[in-house]
């Protein structure tokens, strides 16, 4: 391409289905990145649509999320140089599974709530294949396409809802979306191509996290821009309870108690965002721990807690702030995304530092005694 910062945009990021992705916001976001980065982290990456744009920028690129399924994206994706799933890797994950009476966790808890009996049966014979591919980049990436596959299936593409077969039996929902009564292995070898050719090497050691941010930046150093998209507290729909099948599948739980008709996992993972009770401190804590990376862009939006005003506040304690806004014409789910409402963006860089000359240290060292 003609200009260096843009020979990776060749390689396009698979569009991912997970409400609040920010891959619709990124020539937005990438605005306001400054000149001068060789190191970003994507702290609560999510689908990790930035953290692909930031290994497409050349940058040294940490990605970290808190839920393993999204983590398994960035391992796929971001961590990853050159491995992709071959033709051999996909009779390995469809053959039947040797020791498939393990692994019965979808048919046992999902028949009949999001799958039939066939297709819950064909994800825990997957599931059980995957540990047999020969390398954990290989792994991470099954997991990408085979979750990414069961959105597709499922109607709205979260797993919040009961009603996914009553909708895969409408005609009128079929017609729209042809996907409610395809099998999921066809649907996985349609856009696994799509996984595979976003593969590319940006020559730098990125690295994908499955931690809490607060555990995981004390081991960082010489990061140069932060991005934090940290759940939407009281404005987005619980993100757990939308995905919690794809959390499920990934770490395959043993010791859960599965409640209400969706079958979620409980007790669910604590990050410390999403509760009012916790938020505030949390937010402390990380800016606390990020002082030292001179610029942070902070995605939010405007009917989140705490409000616009009082998180501007907090944040200036530690960085320079102005508050970016884009208005959403369109609901795209949750109520922290429906027409009217705002995605805001924290462009917080250093603050200035004023030198006093000799003179005027000494007349504040007098005025003081």
């Amino acid at each position: 391409m003609l200009f260096e910062e843009y020979k990776y945009f060749d390689y396009q990021f698979p569009e991912p289905q997970y409400l609040g992705a920010k891959h619709t916001h990124l020539a937005w976001i990438k605005s306001f990145i400054p000149n001068n980065v060789k190191t970003a982290i994507d702290a609560f990456a999510g689908s990790q649509s930035v953290a692909f744009l930031f290994k497409q920028l050349g940058y040294k690129t940490i990605t970290n999320d808190f839920l393993n399924f999204n983590h398994q994206i960035g391992t796929a994706l971001i961590e990853n140089k050159d491995t992709k799933l071959t033709d051999g890797d996909l009779k390995l994950l469809f053959q039947q599974a040797k020791n498939k009476k393990d692994f019965e966790l979808m048919e046992t808890l999902f028949t009949n709530v999001f799958f039939e009996k066939e297709e819950a049966n064909f994800l825990d014979n997957f599931r059980a294949n995957i540990p047999l591919l020969e390398n954990p980049i290989k792994q991470a990436i099954a997991f990408t396409v085979i979750n990414r596959s069961m959105t597709r299936k499922i109607t709205m593409g979260h797993f919040g809802h009961t009603q996914a077969l009553v909708y895969a039996s409408d005609p009128e929902r079929i017609k729209r979306n042809r996907s409610l009564v395809r099998p999921i292995k066809e649907i996985f070898e349609e856009i696994l191509p799509k996984y595979n050719n976003a593969v590319f090497d940006n020559k730098q050691d990125n690295k994908s996290f499955n931690k809490n941010i607060l555990e995981l930046l004390p081991t960082t150093e010489k990061i140069d821009l932060a991005y934090f998209d940290p759940p939407y507290c009281d404005s987005h729909a619980d993100y757990q309870g939308f995905y919690h099948l794809l959390e499920t599948y990934t770490e395959y739980w043993k010791d859960k108690e599965f409640v209400n008709g969706i079958k979620r996992y409980e007790p669910q993972r604590v990050s410390g965002f999403d509760k009012k009770r916790d938020v505030l401190n949390s937010f402390e804590k990380l800016f606390e721990l990020s002082e030292e990376i001179p610029t942070w862009l902070i995605s939010y939006n405007n009917r989140s807690y705490p409000g616009i005003e009082e998180f501007e506040k907090l944040i200036s304690k530690y960085k320079e702030v102005k508050v970016e806004a884009k208005t959403y014409h369109n609901g795209r789910g949750g109520k922290g995304s429906v027409a009217g409402s705002q995605e805001i963006l924290f462009v917080c860089k250093p603050k200035k530092k004023y030198f006093a000359s000799t003179n005027q240290q000494q007349e504040l060292v007098n005025e003081r005694f």
